[in-house]
């Protein structure tokens, strides 16, 4: 009897990680356009960062990507199972943030592009590097918010366990492939100088290629980065504002390329209406 009890506890413990790896599967494939924005806006984090710092900026992002992680994924089960009316909600405010984050980002690239020429000394790099983590983390806490949300609605139907289980294995995988992917691309400009200094030639030149491609690479990782914050914030709104999303229906503008455009034109609108009420307000406050 005992020894019945325990296969058929193995059995459902098997049957439990049969269903926990399927749906990270399906959880993960569903996720993977966030993932790949995340990507795009955490690499442009180190853009400008001395080399023998990127490595320790990311490793401060991807340690607080997981400390959001240990936050959103408890908080996205205790809403789904008490107030599941305020995920929607909480979706649409963080892809505001998104969008006023990108017109922000903007204006300070063109309003301000001379403001920190001349500093040069120590504790301005050191503040600004700081700026960089705290910003990174913010914008990973949305993003990240969204694919624990994504991955929520696959699994929504299974028990608490297989929930849980397949949720904490898409925050820790997808932290993991992201931030490593990052932690690849910032130091692929040092693997070029290693292999300038090999002695045969055509690894020389493939040496020489690499770090004449990675600032054209950076530069665009930057764009799209910028571009990421108003496709997921606009596709967040478009998505969950359900009068914008019944009229892009109707006008066939939830798919494809279209739906796209749409996303990227929300975003810039929402983006510059956040900044537009939230600098002034900001600039008052700092007045007082």
């Amino acid at each position: 009897m005992a020894f019945a009890s325990l296969f058929t506890l193995l059995d459902d413990i098997t049957a439990v990680l049969d269903d926990v790896a399927i749906m990270t599967k399906v959880a993960a494939k569903k996720t993977a356009g966030v993932v790949g924005d995340d990507l795009a806006l955490n690499a442009n984090q180190v853009t400008g960062v001395s080399a023998e710092r990127e490595l320790p900026i990311i490793w401060a992002v991807a340690k607080g990507s997981l400390v959001n992680k240990l936050i959103l994924v408890p908080l996205a089960l205790l809403l789904s199972a008490f107030v599941p009316a305020l995920i929607t909600p909480l979706l649409m405010i963080g892809g505001v943030y998104l969008c006023f984050e990108g017109v922000e980002k903007l204006l300070h690239k063109f309003l301000h592009r001379n403001e920190h020429e001349d500093g040069h000394d120590a504790e301005p790099e050191v503040t600004d590097e700081k700026t960089k983590v705290k910003g990174a983390v913010r914008t990973d806490f949305i993003l990240s918010a969204e694919i624990i949300i994504i991955a929520l609605g696959v699994v929504e139907k299974y028990d608490l366990i297989t929930r849980s289980l397949v949720m904490v294995a898409i925050g820790i995988g997808m932290t993991v492939l992201v931030y490593g992917l990052v932690g690849i691309i910032v130091k692929l400009d040092d693997l070029g100088m290693m292999l300038m200094r090999q002695k045969s030639a055509a690894v020389q030149g493939i040496g020489r290629s690499l770090i004449s491609f990675m600032p054209w690479f950076m530069r665009g990782l930057s764009i799209v980065g910028t571009l990421a914050m108003f496709l997921v914030g606009g596709g967040l709104i478009a998505h969950n504002l359900g009068f914008l999303h019944d009229f892009l229906h109707v006008q066939h503008w939830d798919s494809g390329m279209m739906e796209h455009i749409a996303n990227l034109v929300i975003g810039v609108a929402a983006g510059a209406l956040a900044c537009a009420i939230v600098l002034p307000a900001m600039k008052l406050f700092q007045k007082d």
